[in-house]
């Protein structure tokens, strides 16, 4: 039935187009800059930065998740940040989500992890409920910031 993986050089295209129907989903679209190149030098480069996941209903990619190491330093725990985790609308609700959490959980564990982080966009309560049905923790007083583009360049100079 259901299968989930580890992503290989090959699954590029298909992390692209699921990735760009995530955006679409999210209203982000317009945002989207990610090239074939750029994902694969994140994921398969010398000194990659992140890994990613899909899920497959028989030979076919119905979703794909993108993560890598983060650390807490309060609580001294090492763990995924969950960058994104995406099912198509035809495979929500089948339990696939959950598969794939739970086999980044095991992935973290088999490496000494102990947590993982991510952010929600405020709007999207199925995927509030669905985190918060399988135990995870909304922490209400933390905001998300980012330095990027100009203002990244600025601070970036000597």
């Amino acid at each position: 039935m259901f299968k989930i993986k580890k992503a290989e050089l090959a699954n590029i295209p298909q992390i692209i187009a699921l990735l760009c129907e995530f955006a679409e989903y999210e209203n982000l679209l317009d945002y989207v800059e990610i090239t074939e190149e750029r994902l694969e030098i994140a994921l398969f480069g010398e000194g990659k930065t992140a890994e990613a996941i899909l899920a497959f209903d028989g030979e076919t990619p119905i979703g794909y998740a993108v993560f890598y190491p983060s650390f807490s330093t309060f609580r001294g725990q090492r763990g995924f940040y969950l960058e994104d985790i995406y099912i198509t609308k035809s495979h929500r609700k089948n339990g696939v989500g959950e598969m794939m959490l739970r086999f980044i959980a095991n992935l973290a564990k088999s490496r000494g992890f102990e947590r993982i982080d991510f952010l929600v966009l405020e709007w999207n309560s199925p995927a509030v409920e669905f985190y918060k049905k399988l135990g995870a923790v909304r922490d209400e007083e933390e905001r998300h910031f980012k330095f990027t583009d100009e203002a990244f360049q600025k601070l970036a100079k000597n």
